[in-house]
């Protein structure tokens, strides 16, 4: 099947990166999302991330205007049923992303591809909750959108080899890299990844460390980019948590216990940068530990 169309539910920090780099390939998007504040919030970042683009030589100002120019925004969740392609990409809640692809049933067209960019849930588990489990995949972009090279493609039990084929060219086109995971709790990058930063969460839990120590021992001595907390803060620590509840339920496994603290910040509602603190507070000219 050839994709010409593609519809994104969500246009929070992943939906508006997604609608990036499918506009900037050549696809008509139609960016869907609960208010308008948050649909024009995603053009302005969109606008501001393509800019980046243009200054770094990426693209030229043609290009730019010519991606701009194939986002179109709706608050209607039923007007992207026609679209050939449909990414889910709201918040890691389940019964969320459930009530979506149940809302979207009914103006579906006959051959529309359904996928979920979930980073941990159960994708076998989504399309069963759908009429179309064949035409149903996972579809994982890594954060931030436009820079990250890598997209998980996530087989559910039902899905049927055109679909896969199909999703594995859209990477292709996007000048991405697919990694095929099977599916299970949190696929191959969470399932590393976020034990990890919980493993972070523990060290500084017990003492052993403080932030500023754990994330310089991992940037100087692993050359880990980002330390695993600062990570955290970036990714979002309810998003973190989510995922190892995910971990935990699926696999019960005492391993992927959430560490207390971890638990505590969410509870806060210290979620990271985006509540401006999270195991750093943003709130400065320079992000300040919290512990």
């Amino acid at each position: 099947m050839e994709i010409r169309s593609v519809g994104v539910v969500g246009a929070g920090q992943m939906g508006n990166g997604i609608a990036h780099v499918f506009a900037l390939a050549g696809y008509d998007v139609l960016l869907n999302d609960i208010s308008e504040e948050g649909l024009q919030k995603a053009l302005a970042t969109i606008e501001k991330n393509l800019d980046r683009q243009v200054s770094r030589g990426k693209i030229t100002a043609e290009v730019k205007a010519a991606a701009q120019a194939r986002i179109e925004t709706t608050l209607k969740l039923a007007d992207l049923g026609q679209c050939d392609l449909i990414i889910e990409a709201a918040t890691e809640r389940e019964t969320v992303k459930q009530a979506i692809f149940e809302d979207l049933l009914p103006y579906l067209k006959p051959t529309t591809i359904l996928t979920s960019n979930t980073s941990s849930i159960s994708i076998t588990r989504l399309a069963s909750r759908t009429d179309r489990p064949e035409k149903f995949m996972g579809l994982h972009f890594m954060n931030p959108v436009p820079v990250m090279q890598l997209v998980e493609l996530i087989r559910g039990i039902a899905t049927d080899q055109d679909t896969w084929d199909t999703m594995h060219e859209v990477v292709r086109r996007l000048g991405k890299t697919a990694a095929s995971a099977e599916d299970f709790p949190a696929f191959i990058v969470n399932r590393i990844l976020i034990p990890m930063i919980n493993e972070a969460v523990y060290t500084l839990y017990e003492g052993v460390g403080s932030v500023k120590s754990i994330d310089e021992s991992l940037k100087l001595g692993a050359n880990h980019p980002m330390g695993p907390l600062e990570l955290a803060d970036f990714i979002g620590l309810d998003t973190c948590l989510a995922i190892m509840n995910v971990l935990y339920d699926g696999l019960a496994d005492s391993k992927y216990r959430p560490c207390p603290l971890l638990v505590k910040y969410v509870e806060a509602g210290w979620l990271g940068r985006k509540s401006q603190r999270g195991f750093y507070d943003y709130r400065g000219d320079v992000p300040v530990p919290t512990r």
